[in-house]
């Protein structure tokens, strides 16, 4: 009996492994096409010999008094005439940004701008409630959105909008920068992944005629693509990648500007970035069990298909990342006959494929991005995924049997820079105790494996196995600084 579980648990270590390859080879696949991808920017038209489209700015906001005012203030600015500019401040806060927003509403109103504040009794569908509740009294033909923890440019619409220049482009996508990129390691961090995520992902698959997603803030879409392809819809956590999928299904394209860029704020803590992507995890899940079906019958090419797979379903990594940790030590002890020294010679380089492909794909593009400061945090890459990978695992469950839910938003500081000054804002889902928990169990089973190549005398695989508990010892140490932040002050 025991023999049996042993071999079902190998079994399984090694299918999640595969799975993690699967990812590494699309990682290869990506860099390689980004090496051959042209960064040319698509023709533009001229809006000095054409009349200038009407234009609504949408900024959804909840409970942000740290960032409203910044978002309203920048927005006012755009260098867009005032007859043809509509700002819509969608509010649908409960605490003391109510008077902020309508301070700066007011406030810019009395200088000649056409701006309100909008604000509904119930904060049902959350933000895809509140931006389909504006769009339904929105004038303008095009329609921006901004969270509330983005500073555009004033000459945001002047570059964007021209690129509108077929009647079938549907959505505009300007590229993130970052406000406070050198804060901590964290931040670094995910200056890194994200630039990546627009920088490759987003470029290769805008050249290449594939699926990429609006990324819920620093685009502009064109009125008539929202409402065809049914508008926004909160059965999912993500409704900002939701309607890209249904849009682009019905025919409209998508344009990527990497040369636009809009700078942004990350989370500063742990626990407001690992709620953030419990939410992006459960809700690609969630677009992938709701939009797949219909992609896979469309009359889609199949490298579209195959890619629109890719893309939805890789959050699917995190749950074989944390099978693959749960399963390690079992794998070890059931091939003991074999020797520890020859398992090294298919582990090692297993997990070296499928975690050195995703470190070069970083690396390459950190070096090519010239954001070498954030390179700093690369090496902690594989040691926070393992610590983040039984959060977002379980998000990844959620997503495969929930249906839409709480939209837990992530909280924004106001940092800029290096600045550590702040107060502690911890998102709205985190459960410090309950992650302290979870990490410190996970922690101590897998001390298990190091101790077990110690007595052996298998001391090159040391390095190897003690990235394990290394992960959740390093979660145990960041959840635990918050908490004392939180409870005593910085």
């Amino acid at each position: 009996m025991q023999t049996a579980i042993l071999n079902i648990l190998t079994i399984i270590h090694f299918l999640a492994m595969a799975g993690l390859a699967v990812y590494g080879v699309h990682r290869i696949w990506m860099i390689r096409c980004r090496h051959n991808c042209s960064q040319a920017p698509p023709d533009a038209l001229d809006f000095s010999i054409i009349t200038m489209p009407t234009v609504t700015v949408q900024i959804p906001l909840y409970n942000e008094p740290r960032v409203a005012a910044r978002i309203i203030d920048a927005v006012a600015v755009f260098a867009w005439p005032d007859d043809k500019l509509e700002i819509q401040v969608l509010d649908d806060s409960d605490d003391e940004t109510r008077n902020i927003t309508e301070e700066r509403a007011a406030y810019w109103a009395a200088i000649g701008k056409n701006i309100r504040v909008i604000r509904r009794n119930r904060r049902t569908g959350y933000k895809a409630g509140a931006l389909a509740a504006g769009l339904k009294k929105a004038s303008g033909d095009f329609i921006a959105v901004f969270d509330s923890d983005f500073v555009p440019d004033p000459d945001f619409l002047k570059n964007t909008l021209p690129y509108f220049t077929e009647e079938d482009i549907g959505m505009v996508q300007a590229r993130w920068g970052f406000l406070n990129t050198n804060y901590s390691w964290l931040t670094r961090l995910q200056a890194l992944l994200l630039s990546a995520h627009f920088g490759i992902e987003h470029a290769v698959r805008c050249r290449r005629g594939l699926f990429f997603n609006f990324n819920g803030t620093a685009g502009v879409w064109r009125k008539t693509a929202i409402e065809s392809a049914g508008g926004w819809q909160s059965d999912t956590v993500t409704e900002d990648l939701d309607l890209s999928y249904r849009a682009q299904i019905d025919g409209w394209r998508f344009v990527y500007l990497h040369h636009v860029e809009v700078p942004s704020e990350l989370p500063v803590t742990l626990a407001d970035f690992r709620c953030q992507q419990e939410r992006w995890s459960k809700g690609a899940i969630q677009t992938a069990r709701k939009l797949l079906p219909r992609i896979m019958s469309a009359s889609l090419p199949l490298s579209v298909k195959v890619e629109a797979a890719a893309h939805l379903l890789a959050n699917y990594c995190w749950m074989f990342g944390f099978l693959a940790t749960l399963t390690l030590y079992p794998a070890l002890i059931n091939r003991i006959g074999i020797g520890v020294y020859q398992v090294l010679w298919i582990d090692l380089p297993l997990f070296l494929f499928t975690g050195g492909s995703v470190l070069l794909f970083y690396l390459m593009h950190g070096l090519s991005s010239g954001l070498k400061t954030s390179l700093i945090a690369l090496p902690l890459l594989p040691v926070a995924s393992i610590g983040l990978a039984p959060f977002f695992s379980i998000a990844v469950l959620k997503g495969m049997f929930q249906k839409g839910g709480l939209f837990v938003r992530t909280p924004k500081s106001g940092v800029l820079g290096n600045s550590t000054k702040r107060a502690v804002v911890i998102a709205e889902g985190g459960n410090a105790c309950m992650c302290l928990l979870t990490n410190l169990i996970l922690f101590v089973y897998m001390l298990m494996p190091v101790f077990f190549s110690l007595a052996r005398g298998t001391w090159p695989a040391l390095p190897f196995l003690c990235l394990f508990p290394a992960g959740f010892l390093l979660m145990v140490a960041c959840d635990l600084k918050e908490s004392l932040a939180g409870a005593y002050g910085r």
